[in-house]
């Protein structure tokens, strides 16, 4: 692939697309700490300081990445409890159902779970004020997005959606670093099974760690 100077802004945001396509298919194929602007460059036919006219850093191309995977993954959500979620069981049999169904949902996306942990100690330290105000409100306006739908299936939770929505998606990509171990750790677990503590299935270890913050966000009886 490659690109002539672009000239319009049209141009411009076909260029950002690509740029941004290409960082996630390189997603598919590697962990978020190792795509590198060299390798992002190349795949996408721009020199380094042309990809650099488009997003400032690495750090930025995947801030924005993460935040249109996380609106597209929402929008799955969003049918996902619409099927998984029953609306007459008490709020106790609901908050197993969206636990599931959270779990469940978020197992399958292990790239949006890499970036998520990524997000804190990484992707937001490199770069500028106007590029974090874009992203954090991109990222606020995902996040009441998620709490609305949370609310509508699990109105009990009321005002304190917006914190559980926080901390499940800090927890799953605190869990996506031990979901993949490398084949180093996978020889250790396969010798010495009681180490294979560590090697934790995503869906089972997000599903409890749900379903214990929604027993503390329900009102009490």
């Amino acid at each position: 692939m490659t690109f002539q100077r672009a000239r319009s802004e049209e141009q411009r945001a076909v260029r950002r697309q690509a740029i941004l396509e290409t960082t996630s298919a390189m997603l598919d194929e590697m962990p978020v700490a190792d795509v590198t602007l060299n390798e992002l460059s190349r795949r996408v036919g721009l020199a380094k300081t042309a990809v650099l006219r488009y997003f400032e850093s690495r750090e930025a191309v995947l801030l924005d990445l993460l935040d249109d995977r996380t609106t597209t993954w929402l929008a799955k959500l969003d049918q996902e409890l619409a099927r998984g979620v029953e609306p007459k069981p008490s709020a106790s049999e609901r908050a197993e159902q969206v636990a599931d169904v959270l779990s469940r949902s978020l197992a399958t996306e292990t790239v949006l779970c890499d970036l998520f942990g990524a997000q804190g100690g990484v992707l937001e330290h490199n770069v500028s004020v106007e590029a974090a105000r874009r992203h954090k409100r991109a990222s606020l306006a995902n996040l009441t997005a998620m709490a609305d739908l949370i609310r509508r299936h699990l109105p009990e939770v009321g005002d304190r959606a917006d914190l559980f929505c926080l901390q499940v998606l800090i927890v799953a990509g605190a869990f996506s670093a031990y979901s993949t171990p490398p084949p180093s750790l996978l020889a250790v677990y396969e010798s010495e099974p009681t180490l294979a503590v560590y090697h934790i299935d995503p869906q089972t270890a997000l599903r409890i760690a749900i379903i214990t913050q929604l027993v503390g966000v329900l009102p009490r009886a």
